[in-house]
């Protein structure tokens, strides 16, 4: 049989991305085909380390190729990733950085640092270039949840500027006001000082190439978070809350801040932490402590993604006081609902990008 680069190319265009609701051939997700005899191999290029279909678009491709090329091929995929961004290669600012992805919430209280520093070590294991930046200036978490409490990044002096190199740990890097401030005492800065300082951690340090750049904001509304959103090319924002009917109001303020006409920067979804308990003497059961459902009411209500549901477990409370994140341990059961969320949370990222894509090719 004459097996031809244009006959696989032909079988693989049969092979839909059911987020990108494209062929694989058409977004040029394929790569490199070689043919020896009867052996196929080629590269299949995804969105995302954390693809969470990449056995199944394998697999497809595998039994496309049996199918309109010959049942007696030999098919070898290998995979690999390529993150997207609708980022423009002319813009100097974060230059390397391909998605920034803001984590906020419409109040203090809610697990959002939690679910912010779990989402980028979870995203960190799949492989992806993460970097994390601590953006709630007056209550800084990251350093104790990483176990940095006395840690002080290093400089360097690069065309007359100080240069700060990122910490990096669990194969992430990382920075925090934390680091630079004295924890212990409270910290009195206004508005301006506030976000001045904040932009030299995006612009002042080392970052270097990253799929994913996630920001722990502020809490709440204020100027410093609309500062940072406005000042630095976000991708999309997660809005993390609570079960409780009484959050709905905070929800949507989150919700308007990002979707305000100055800002418009897409959400790309909801998480409901302290979505229920489960008691350590019995994994089996769930209490539903705060009450069921309201995140998925809430995500319905505001037309977004329910991202991911974490449950209230002592390891989550253990991990932030110990200084290891319970996402670095893929033994913990735990772990799976962060590794759901950072799949859940690339794949709105490549669909945010592709619908942007799409939209700039119509203009």
């Amino acid at each position: 049989m004459n097996i031809t680069t244009e006959n696989i190319k032909a079988a693989l265009s049969h092979v839909m991305d059911p987020d990108l609701g494209k062929d694989l051939v058409t977004l040029k997700m394929i790569e490199d085909i070689t043919i020896e005899g009867t052996k196929v191999s080629f590269k299949l290029v995804l969105t995302t380390p954390a693809c969470p279909l990449k056995n199944e678009l394998r697999q497809a491709c595998i039994d496309e190729i049996h199918r309109h090329a010959g049942k007696e091929i030999e098919v070898v995929v290998e995979l690999t990733s390529r993150v997207t961004s609708r980022r423009k290669e002319s813009e100097a600012m974060l230059k390397d950085v391909r998605n920034i992805i803001a984590v906020g919430s419409g109040k203090g209280g809610v697990g959002k640092s939690t679910v912010a520093v779990n989402l980028a070590v979870a995203l960190a294991r799949t492989g992806a270039r993460v970097g994390l930046i601590d953006a709630d200036i007056y209550g800084p978490s990251i350093p104790m949840m990483f176990g940095l409490m006395d840690h002080r990044p290093q400089g360097d002096e690069k065309d007359g500027k100080m240069i700060i190199q990122p910490v990096e740990k669990y194969g992430l890097k990382l920075i925090s006001i934390g680091f630079f401030v004295d924890q212990s005492k409270a910290l009195i800065w206004r508005g301006p000082m506030a976000s001045t300082a904040l932009r030299q951690l995006f612009t002042d340090v080392e970052w270097g190439e990253l799929d994913y750049m996630v920001i722990d904001l502020p809490p709440g509304t204020g100027d410093i978070p609309l500062t940072l959103i406005q000042d630095f090319p976000v991708t999309g924002a997660i809005i993390v809350s609570t079960p409780q009917q009484l959050a709905l109001a905070d929800v949507r303020k989150a919700a308007d801040m990002f979707r305000n006409d100055k800002i418009s920067i897409p959400i790309l979804g909801m998480v409901e932490n302290m979505s229920y308990f489960i008691p350590p003497d019995d994994p089996s059961k769930k209490y539903h402590i705060f009450g069921e459902g309201g995140g998925k009411k809430f995500a319905l209500e505001l037309n977004v993604n329910l991202l991911g549901e974490i449950p209230i477990v002592p390891e989550i409370t253990q991990s932030g006081d110990s200084g290891t994140p319970v996402a670095s341990d893929p033994s913990l059961p735990i772990t799976a609902a962060f590794d759901q969320l950072a799949q859940n949370v690339a794949q709105q990222v490549a669909i945010s990008n592709a619908i942007r894509e799409t939209f700039k090719g119509s203009d």
